[in-house]
């Protein structure tokens, strides 16, 4: 992954952003929490929805952006738990990352889950993605 020389998270926040990443490929879950690390925000990773949701749950305000999968395994997909972020966590910004095309289709059907990512995607631009979202979200209570 690229490294960029300017990082996204604002001066102005005292704790850094945290960016909770969601996805069941370890490799790919690896490298996009390395690179958002080295852009200052403090990563959480789960492997899966189930896992994310119990992080969610346990600490309700420590997370100010979930990055998902849309395609995991367990009973709960991407979609599924961006459904429950809007409906639990109102406020709170969602990407979803796919790389499947029909997949991808469908996200954008569904606008209202969130900005669709897709596979593979470029971390600088999806980085400044990210920064632009905390930027407008207010820090979840």
């Amino acid at each position: 992954m690229d490294s960029i020389n300017v990082s996204p998270v604002s001066k102005l926040d005292e704790v850094p952003r945290c960016i909770l990443v969601v996805d069941d490929e370890v490799l790919i879950r690896f490298a996009i929490a390395d690179y958002l690390r080295e852009c200052g925000y403090h990563v959480i990773e789960a492997a899966d929805a189930a896992e994310a949701l119990e992080l969610l749950e346990s600490q309700p305000g420590l997370v100010d952006l979930v990055f998902s999968d849309v395609q995991m395994p367990g009973e709960m997909d991407g979609f599924g738990l961006a459904r429950w972020v809007r409906s639990n966590r109102q406020g709170l910004p969602v990407i979803l990352t796919s790389g499947n095309a029909r997949t991808a289709e469908l996200g954008a059907d569904l606008c209202e889950i969130g900005p669709l990512e897709a596979k593979p995607y470029d971390a600088k631009s999806l980085a400044q993605r990210m920064a632009s979202l905390l930027a407008a979200a207010k820090r979840f209570p």
